[in-house]
C-alpha cells in the first residue's frame, strides 16, 4: 500500500472547511493537510465552472495530483468514493465520517434534513437539493481501506447505513461513537485522532 503524501479534508453540505480542524490538528501523520471548500456552499463563492454534482466531482478529483488520503464528511463522502473510483493509482485511503456513502439513507431509516437545510441556507446550490446519487453496485470496486466513523446517535445518517457501507465495500472499517451525531468527526476529535493515525499508517510499506 503507497503511503499518502497528503490529506485532503472534504466537509459536508455546509461547505465548512472549519469542521475538520479539530481532528486535523490532533493528527501525528507527518504529512500536508489541505482542506477544500465547494463552489456555492457555506458562503463560498460561486464558479461558472460548477454547474452540478459531476462538474464538483471533477474538481476535487483535479485537487489528486499525489498519493493522497480523502478524509470526508457526510456527503464530502460521495465526492470522495467518487474520486477514489476516479484515481485508484492516487487514492490511499479513505475516512468516510457519517456519510450516505451513495446509499439510500432514508430506507435505512434516516430522516430528511434537506428541507430544514435549505431553510436555513436559502442560496445553496439548487442542484444539490435534487441529487441522488446511487453508487451501490459501484462500491465493491473501490479497493482502498476505508474507515467509517458513525455514531449511534445520528438522525440524518444512522448507524444501518455504516452497517451496510461495511457490507458494500470490500476492504472496510467501522468505529463507532457512543452517542455520537452528525458532528461525530468534529466533536469527538480527541477520541478518533489516534485511531485515524493507526488506519493511515497501518499496512503502509516502509
Amino acid at each position: 500500500m503507497n503511503a499518502p503524501t497528503q490529506l485532503l479534508f472534504l466537509p459536508g453540505a455546509s461547505g465548512d472547511p472549519a469542521f475538520w480542524q479539530p481532528l486535523a490538528d490532533r493528527l501525528e501523520y507527518p504529512v500536508e493537510r489541505r482542506f477544500l471548500t465547494y463552489p456555492g456552499f457555506g458562503g463560498a463563492p460561486a464558479d461558472p465552472e460548477v454547474e452540478n454534482f459531476e462538474d464538483l466531482v471533477r474538481q476535487v478529483v483535479q485537487q489528486i495530483d499525489r498519493p493522497t488520503a480523502l478524509i470526508a464528511q457526510s456527503m464530502g463522502g460521495v465526492l470522495a468514493l467518487r474520486a477514489a473510483l476516479a484515481k485508484p493509482a492516487l487514492v490511499t485511503h479513505l475516512v468516510l465520517a457519517v456519510t450516505s456513502g451513495g446509499l439510500d439513507t432514508q430506507a435505512l431509516g434516516a430522516s430528511d434534513w434537506r428541507e430544514e437545510f435549505v431553510a436555513q441556507n436559502p442560496h445553496f446550490p439548487d442542484w444539490f437539493i435534487t441529487l441522488r446519487e446511487d453508487l451501490t453496485s459501484e462500491l465493491a470496486y473501490v479497493q482502498q481501506p476505508v474507515m467509517l466513523l458513525w455514531g449511534d446517535a445520528d438522525p440524518i445518517s444512522p448507524l444501518r447505513v455504516g452497517e451496510k457501507l461495511l457490507e458494500l465495500l470490500p476492504n472496510a472499517e467501522l468505529d463507532v461513537v457512543s452517542d455520537g451525531g452528525h458532528d461525530l468527526a468534529n466533536a469527538h476529535a480527541r477520541v478518533l485522532a489516534p485511531l485515524v493515525d493507526d488506519f493511515l499508517q497501518a499496512g503502509v510499506a516502509a
